[in-house]
């Protein structure tokens, strides 16, 4: 579990502007990532579309990813869904080769009780072949995984090692952190608190910005882990107007706009998700300049 301590990067999908996965691009950006000192990649998570990916794409994109990783940082696969059954069965043929752990979102649209939320886990947790990492997000779902229900899950499965925290409740993560096992994780979901919940005992963060700016994320966040606060905040308090840019128009067509700044990919995205505004790209471009 180690290897989930400090900063992890929810990696996005570059797209060639006919829409089609760029391979080219996608190697670039795992790269960059490496070479800015982070400690692992989430594949396929919200971040890198999932959801307008067929599976034969999902497929190709974790094999690419994991034979370009080649096992120089930790690996983590995103597998989630809102039908249990099916997803059961994604999560039996995933190749592992390569992968370190499942980052599984809490069942959206559905909006499920915490009974329901507790069973679906519980059903993934019979089958996974690798550490799950839960995963809360609200916004996004529709429901929020109960500190309750996330430290139940915690003491009644060992492969159930951490939780990607994103509700943004402070009351609910305090929880969290007084009652769960020792050594789970409690990781943040936001980059814009990162270094707060760190203070609190958080392991690190899953985060958006670090795809551009991944030598800035991971060194501030190993500050704050090392309890140099007032190091680490230099930079967190720097990153400030960078992360909020990366979405205010949506992610990730924010972090894309500051990848095409950078050379990396293009800023396309698949619908239903568009790019960002001229207006908002003019301010991407010039913060990414500040700060790359």
């Amino acid at each position: 579990m180690n290897r989930f301590y400090g900063t992890g990067v929810a990696i996005i999908t570059p797209f060639q502007t006919n829409g089609q996965v760029d391979y080219d691009a996608l190697g670039r950006v795992i790269n960059h990532i490496i070479d800015g000192g982070v400690e692992y990649i989430v594949s396929l998570g919200t971040t890198g579309e999932s959801a307008t990916l067929n599976a034969g794409e999902r497929k190709q994109v974790w094999e690419f990813t994991s034979k370009t990783v080649a096992g120089r940082v930790g690996l983590v696969a995103g597998l989630g869904g809102n039908n249990t059954a099916e997803l059961v069965e994604d999560i039996k043929n995933f190749n592992v080769a390569g992968y370190d752990a499942i980052l599984s979102a809490s069942p959206n649209y559905n909006k499920p009780t915490q009974e329901g939320i507790y069973q679906h886990y519980k059903a993934i947790a019979a089958v996974a072949p690798l550490p799950i990492i839960l995963y809360n997000v609200p916004s996004r779902t529709g429901s929020n995984v109960a500190a309750e229900t996330t430290v139940r899950l915690a003491r009644d499965f060992k492969n159930i090692i951490g939780i990607k925290e994103a509700s943004g409740n402070f009351d609910q993560m305090n929880q969290i952190m007084r009652d769960k096992p020792e050594d789970f994780l409690l990781i943040s979901g936001d980059d814009p608190i990162s270094l707060q919940m760190i203070a609190m005992g958080g392991a690190g963060v899953i985060s958006v910005v670090g795809n551009a700016l991944p030598q800035k994320v991971s060194g501030y966040i190993r500050e704050s882990l090392a309890g140099n606060f007032k190091t680490a905040a230099k930079t967190h308090l720097e990153l400030i107007e960078f992360t909020r840019l990366m979405f205010a128009e949506g992610s990730p067509a924010g972090v894309k706009t500051a990848l095409k700044e950078l050379g990396i990919c293009e800023d396309t995205v698949r619908l239903p998700l568009v790019q960002v505004s001229t207006a908002t790209a003019d301010k991407i471009k010039a913060e990414t300049k500040k700060l790359a």
